[in-house]
C-alpha cells in the first residue's frame, strides 16, 4: 500500500500562525496544475507499483481550486485502489454546489481548519471565517453526503481562556464530526504571531494553562467517545486518518507539489524545495533527496513512534543500536513518563505534552 499527498500552496490570505509554504494569490494556478501533473507522470514509479490506497490534497488550501482544475487533479490521480480522500478546506469555501463537485471527485473524507469557534480568536489569527460560518459549513458538508468529517482546533491562541477553549471544544463535538486534530499554538519564526509576539502585542498562554486546556481536550474528547491514537489526534471507533496513519508507520507516499516530502518504496525520503516559481519554470521536477544516514533514520522512527497510541516498536531500531536508547530512557521510564510495554516504548497520555523533552532524550548521535 501506499498514498498521494498534494500540496496546494494557494490561500486567500496568510493565516498569522502559518508557516506552512503557501502564496496569498492564485494566478498561477493553472501553471502549477500542468507542472504537479508532469511530476506525477515522472515520480509514480518510486512506489514501486505498490497499490495507492490514500489520497489527500493539503495545503495551502486546496478549497479554493477551481471545479475544473480540481476535477483535473482528481482524474489523474485517482485509481479504485483508493479507500481514503480527503480534501482539506476552509470554511469559507464550503457550499452546497462545491461539496458536490468534492463528492462526484471521489472525496470521501473531509478535513475542515475551524482552529475556534470564538470570533474574537479568529480575528487575533487573522481568519476570514467566523463560528458561525464554521458550524454551517459541517451541516453543508453533511447533507452534502460526506459523512467522514476532521475539523482542526487550536489551543494556547491570543485572547483564548480555558472556558473558551472548553465551549470551543464541547461545541464540536456535538455537530458530528469523527475526527479532531487539536494542536498547541507554536509561534513559528517568521509569521506574523511571532512578529507581533516580539513586539509585545499579544503575551504567549502560560504552561500551567496549555496543561488545563490540554486536561480539557482530553476529558471532552473521551467522553464523546473518541480515541486518542496521536498526540494531536483523536477518531471515533474506524474513523482513524489513514493517510496520516500511513506517515506514522513509515508507508511508502508520494509528496507532489513545491515543499511537499516524500518517502519511497526503498525508504530514501524525498522533498520538493519551498519555491512555486522555480517548481514551475522546471514543470515540477525540483525534487531534492534527503542525505539520511543510519541514525537519522532511527531518529526518525523515535520520534513518529513515540507520537501514537502504539509507541515506538523496538524491533524496528537495528539490535545493535538498543543500549544507547535504552540507556537514554532511564530517568524516563522511572518517573512514569515513558512506559516499556513488551519491547514497545509508550508515552502515556497524561505525559504527552512533555513529548518533545522525551524524544529529543532518546535521539540517537
Amino acid at each position: 500500500m501506499a498514498g498521494i499527498y498534494l500540496h496546494v500552496p494557494f490561500c486567500h490570505a496568510k493565516c498569522a500562525y502559518c508557516d506552512f509554504y503557501s502564496v496569498a494569490r492564485t494566478e498561477r494556478v493553472a501553471d502549477y496544475t500542468e507542472a504537479v501533473i508532469n511530476e506525477y507522470l515522472h515520480r509514480f514509479d518510486e512506489l514501486a507499483d505498490a497499490p495507492v490506497t490514500t489520497l489527500y490534497f493539503g495545503g495551502g488550501t486546496p478549497s479554493i481550486l477551481p471545479a475544473d482544475i480540481f476535477r483535473r487533479l482528481t482524474d489523474t490521480f485517482r485509481t479504485d485502489s483508493i479507500t481514503e480522500f480527503t480534501i482539506e478546506v476552509n470554511p469559507e469555501d464550503v457550499t452546497p454546489n462545491a461539496v458536490k463537485a468534492w463528492r462526484s471527485s471521489g472525496v470521501n473524507r473531509i478535513s475542515i481548519g475551524v482552529q475556534s469557534l470564538i470570533d474574537a480568536e479568529l480575528t487575533a489569527i487573522n481568519r476570514r471565517h467566523t463560528a458561525e460560518d464554521a458550524l454551517t459549513a459541517i451541516v453543508t458538508i453533511k447533507e452534502g453526503g460526506i459523512d467522514n468529517i476532521s475539523a482542526d482546533l487550536i489551543y494556547g491562541l491570543p485572547e483564548q481562556t480555558t472556558e473558551s477553549w472548553h465551549y470551543s471544544v464541547q461545541r464540536l463535538l456535538q455537530t458530528g464530526i469523527t475526527h479532531l486534530s487539536a494542536y498547541c499554538l507554536s509561534y513559528e519564526p517568521g509569521t506574523l504571531l511571532s512578529r507581533r509576539l516580539q513586539r509585545g502585542d499579544i503575551v504567549e498562554a502560560q504552561d500551567e494553562t496549555i496543561g488545563e486546556m490540554y486536561t480539557i481536550l482530553c476529558k471532552e474528547t473521551a467522553i464523546n467517545g473518541f480515541e486518542h491514537y496521536e498526540i494531536s489526534n483523536f477518531a471515533l471507533p474506524g474513523c482513524r486518518s489513514q493517510h496520516n496513519s500511513s506517515y506514522w508507520r513509515n508507508v511508502p507516499y508520494l509528496g507532489l507539489g513545491p515543499g511537499a516530502h516524500s518517502l519511497t518504496a526503498d525508504g530514501t525520503r524525498r522533498y520538493n524545495p519551498s519555491d512555486l516559481k522555480t517548481y514551475i519554470l522546471n514543470k515540477g521536477l525540483t525534487t531534492v533527496t534527503d542525505d539520511e544516514n543510519e541514525t537519522d533514520r532511527i531518529n526518525d522512527c523515535i520520534m513518529i513512534g513515540l507520537r501514537t497510541l502504539e509507541g515506538l516498536d523496538l524491533s524496528r531500531i537495528p539490535a545493535p543500536r538498543h543500549k544507547e536508547i535504552i540507556a537514554n530512557v532511564q530517568s524516563w521510564l522511572r518517573s512514569g513518563h515513558l512506559v516499556n510495554r513488551n519491547s514497545r516504548l509508550l508515552i502515556p497520555e497524561s505525559s504527552w505534552l512533555l513529548s518533545d523533552a522525551i524524544i529529543r532524550d532518546l535521539f540517537l548521535d
